[in-house]
């Protein structure tokens, strides 16, 4: 192991007893660990504040994304409810035209197993038993 050398037989008994210096006031690791002593230390470090930072999105370039943010409130909430009408009347049509196919297609003869003709009962089996 490593060889140790201690100051006097009290630092080497304490050591020996698997005392750690931290538990101890007098030592200097006990003094370090409860901030004693460096009054001329300046107060709390200062923690950075992160910058605000913007990104293109995939379909809208920067300037894109700055113009419409400038816009006025009154203009987005004009634009964004026209598109929601228009996306309502696409709905609205779709499903009426959808509706009668599916039901033609469903009103079709019995279902028919995938891979050709239906096979015995007790062939499927291939093997020794």
């Amino acid at each position: 192991g490593k060889v140790h050398f201690f100051i006097n037989a009290k630092v080497d008994s304490l050591f020996h007893q698997r005392i750690k210096p931290v538990k101890l006031r007098w030592t200097q690791a006990w003094r370090r660990m409860n901030k004693k002593g460096k009054v001329e230390e300046g107060g709390k470090k200062k923690t950075r504040k992160a910058a605000k930072f913007q990104k293109a999105i995939v379909g809208m370039s920067l300037d894109d994304l700055k113009k419409k943010k400038a816009q006025k409130p009154e203009l987005r909430q004009a634009r964004e409810a026209a598109a929601k009408e228009a996306k309502a009347r696409t709905a609205t049509k779709k499903p009426a035209a959808g509706k009668p196919a599916l039901a033609k297609g469903k009103a079709q003869g019995p279902k028919v197993q995938k891979g050709g003709a239906a096979q015995a009962p007790g062939k499927a089996f291939k093997g020794k038993k």
